[in-house]
């Protein structure tokens, strides 16, 4: 290991060290329902989702009706990306004319990005429609790693709640995990990479 590896350990290690404390307390902040600097544009965002779903955000679950709202969204998520897959040469934006990705690429896809490990044994745009990879991949990229965070939350309630059986609503955690946090922070970043690599300058 050379001295420039070296330096970028302990820059990775300053910027995680620093960045833990704010952002630990803004995700804290999330996951407890209070008021956020994004409030104001996601807010009507998340209730538009509640509405439309029949999600009541004030309803907590036990940990058996938590894990059944959490298995039974991954594993619709998996078979979904699957059925994408292998109807996507009937299915529209798909002007390369892609025929349907073999089964076993398929399967092997929809695990992978369902369980967010997103092994990728495929050809890229050579393999995959826009549709497919736009409502399939693009997708569970987001709400896989989602509902991995929101599992991981309803774990911390469970150790603090030790005095009661509720540890959160799946569904609000889900949502306000993605949009709060993946979406608010991974879209920035994008636009933040794209406007560097055009050479944007701001004063």
């Amino acid at each position: 290991m050379n001295i420039y590896s070296l330096l970028q350990i302990v820059l990775f290690m300053v910027v995680l060290l620093g960045l833990a404390k704010p952002l630990g307390s803004y995700m804290a902040k999330v996951y407890q329902g209070e008021r956020t600097f994004l409030d104001r544009v996601l807010g009507p965002v998340e209730r538009f989702i509640y509405r439309i779903s029949g999600i009541d955000p004030k309803e907590e679950m036990d940990w058996k009706v938590y894990a059944i709202a959490m298995l039974t969204f991954n594993v619709l998520g998996l078979f979904f990306v699957y059925a994408l897959q292998r109807l996507q040469g009937v299915l529209p934006l798909n002007p390369q004319g892609l025929g349907a990705v073999s089964a076993d690429s398929s399967w092997n896809t929809a695990v992978s990005f369902a369980s967010n490990t997103n092994w990728q044994g495929y050809g890229g745009e050579v393999t995959m429609s826009y549709l497919t990879q736009m409502l399939g991949l693009s997708v569970q990229n987001f709400v896989s790693a989602a509902a991995g965070m929101a599992v991981l939350v309803a774990f911390i309630r469970g150790i603090v709640r030790h005095t009661t059986k509720s540890i959160g609503n799946f569904w609000v955690d889900l949502t306000r995990s993605t949009l709060y946090i993946l979406f608010a922070f991974v879209h920035r970043s994008c636009i933040g990479t794209r406007l560097a690599g055009s050479g944007a300058n701001f004063q």
